[in-house]
């Protein structure tokens, strides 16, 4: 059984133009998912509706046989999928990082006890325990989104969901969440959901999954989508930056595997 179905799903902001339209997915346990689109393709609300922040018009989602349209069900929903979003600043409510972690676990009612253990559990997993009794807004963009990530683990949720979650930070911010979302996926076991419009952080998800106008236009392996590069360009994204030098490399003569999506792939295809 998939932890996350979208069965027939539509969604509309205003009446007749709808966002989503008739959309289906499923998410399996342990799934690194990266989902790409153009701008208004409807990632940001696919993200709301996978933990029921949007009730969709038509169809069904169901979390781990949990479904978003019942009421009793959200908080069980919410528990398990946890979304942080592209502004951290946005998600950080208290002035020490530690209390900032704990509010989403004292707002469930855990004993101090157990708050405790998840506020060392989650800023262990994210590399931010020294900063414990740090001030967040002193923190650098990639520290604060840690620090937002950690507080959504505090919720032992099954799924993360990032909606953008590098989009306003520096390559340094970047490569430090990305670091952070790939080993709870591998270590952890979290199922990671990672909405994003660079085109390199999809390279090492298990499947990409491209939205066009509010439906799955693709989706399949990097390599599988990426060998696509016509379809690519038509649906207004480009090739991955590594893939789009393997292709400058190619027209000066030197052969090349057809489909080279990272540094190191390149760096040992070129020595070979």
């Amino acid at each position: 059984m998939p932890l996350i179905s979208l069965n027939g799903v539509s969604f509309s902001y205003e009446k007749n133009l709808p966002v989503i339209k008739n959309l289906s997915l499923s998410v399996e346990s342990g799934e690194y998912i990266a989902i790409v689109g153009h701008n208004g393709s409807g990632k940001s609300t696919l993200a709301k509706i996978m933990n029921g922040l949007l009730q969709v018009d038509e169809g069904e989602v169901i979390v781990d046989g949990f479904k978003t349209s019942n009421k009793k069900d959200l908080f069980e929903v919410r528990r398990r999928v946890g979304v942080v979003f592209q502004n951290p600043d946005n998600q950080l409510v208290s002035s020490i990082v530690e209390d900032d972690v704990a509010f989403g676990a004292e707002n469930i009612g855990l004993s101090r006890e157990e708050i405790g253990k998840r506020i060392e559990f989650a800023l262990n997993a994210v590399g931010m325990e020294k900063f414990r009794k740090s001030t967040p807004t002193r923190l650098s963009g990639g520290q604060k989104q840690r620090i937002a990530i950690a507080g959504v683990l505090a919720l032992m949720p099954k799924v993360l969901v990032l909606d953008e979650s590098t989009a306003m930070l520096d390559p340094k911010g970047r490569k430090e969440v990305l670091s952070v979302v790939k080993k709870l996926n591998k270590e952890q076991g979290v199922t990671v959901i990672a909405i994003t419009h660079y085109m390199e952080e999809t390279v090492d998800a298990d499947r990409v999954i491209v939205l066009d106008k509010g439906k799955i236009a693709m989706q399949g392996t990097p390599q599988e989508i990426f060998k696509k590069k016509d379809e690519i360009v038509s649906l207004g994204l480009e090739l991955p930056p590594v893939a789009i030098l393997a292709e400058e490399i190619r027209k000066k003569g030197i052969e090349l595997p057809d489909c080279v999506l990272t540094e190191s792939a390149l760096l040992e295809a070129l020595c070979k």
